[in-house]
């Protein structure tokens, strides 16, 4: 196979029924590209028929190589794998339910050929997505663009092509809670946006329900923001100045003789409301301390089963 100049990354993860429409639109894209291209599926530990359908296609295209995971590692880990074992000078993330279209990778190959080394698409218009998943989206976005200490794009995906300068680049970031769209932005280099509308998922289900949403927004925000902490700094000085004013006003009262037995009720309520204020803190805390513990064992990103088609 002569060496590509375009890698396709395409995370896999039970899309059984998406894969037969996905390799007519690949073959149209690889044809259209203005130079050879290999597309990367990594299979994240399915437990549907997608490694095999993936396999039965490698024969009729040397453009096609498959990587599977020994287990479910999560689309992070697949997208990282991708880059480690791409072989071109231009590396594109891709999800597999054809939601980003295809097509606008050719877009996106223009704006690199034109010398940008970090092209990602920024979503206008979004098909097929509740209202509360476009508000949440929009909120998320400018939220985490306002709280992170990098130039984050807001409605940005992973859905973006990258120059092999900058794909070496982020191969040395080797955290464990990744996020790559912050990790992206942080490694700096020329970058551009594409904008396209995204479209509704082809058919399956979403591999991100709300718990995986949070989950990467929660990642998102550790990683690349130190706000919750300060959050909870100024929140624990500002119970303890109460505290402090609570106690006091109960000395005069005592003083005073104005004690009565009375009161137990807001007593009890304040005592509660500190103790969420100091387990709040301490649940922020701790999440910053699971991460440095992640870090420091130090287990690999992921663990691949089987590396086959293409140059393999």
């Amino acid at each position: 196979m002569t060496a590509p100049t375009y890698s396709i990354l395409i995370p896999v993860y039970n899309e059984e029924p998406v894969l037969p429409t996905l390799f007519p639109r690949l073959d149209a894209l690889v044809a259209g590209l203005d130079a050879p291209c290999e597309v990367l599926l990594i299979d994240d530990g399915s437990r549907d028929r997608s490694a095999e359908l993936i396999r039965a296609a490698l024969p009729t295209r040397p453009w096609l190589r498959l990587l599977r995971f020994a287990r479910n590692f999560g689309h992070q880990a697949a997208l990282t794998a991708g880059y480690d074992h791409a072989l071109g000078a231009a590396v594109v993330c891709l999800d597999a339910d054809l939601q980003d279209p295809p097509e606008v990778i050719l877009e996106m190959a223009k704006r690199w050929r034109e010398g940008f080394e970090v092209v990602y698409g920024v979503r206008t218009k979004r098909q097929g997505e509740t209202p509360f998943k476009k508000f949440t989206a929009w909120a998320y976005y400018r939220t985490m663009r306002s709280l992170a200490k990098v130039d984050l794009p807001v409605d940005a995906g992973d859905f973006r092509l990258m120059d092999r300068k900058a794909v070496d680049a982020l191969k040395q970031v080797r955290e464990r809670s990744r996020y790559l769209r912050g990790l992206v932005a942080w490694i700096g280099f020329r970058q551009c946006a594409v904008p396209y509308d995204r479209a509704e998922r082809f058919a399956g289900e979403t591999k991100y329900p709300l718990r995986k949403m949070l989950r990467l927004a929660f990642d998102g925000i550790l990683s690349f923001s130190s706000v919750p902490l300060r959050i909870a700094l100024i929140l624990g000085f500002v119970v303890s100045v109460l505290s402090i004013l609570a106690g006091l006003a109960a000395i005069v009262v005592k003083l005073g003789g104005w004690y009565t037995v009375d009161g137990w009720t807001s007593l009890a309520v304040l005592v509660c409301f500190i103790g969420g204020v100091q387990l709040t803190v301490m649940g922020i805390i701790g999440e910053y301390i699971s991460r440095i513990y992640d870090e420091v064992k130090a287990r690999p990103l992921y663990l691949v089963a089987e590396n086959a088609g293409g140059a393999a």
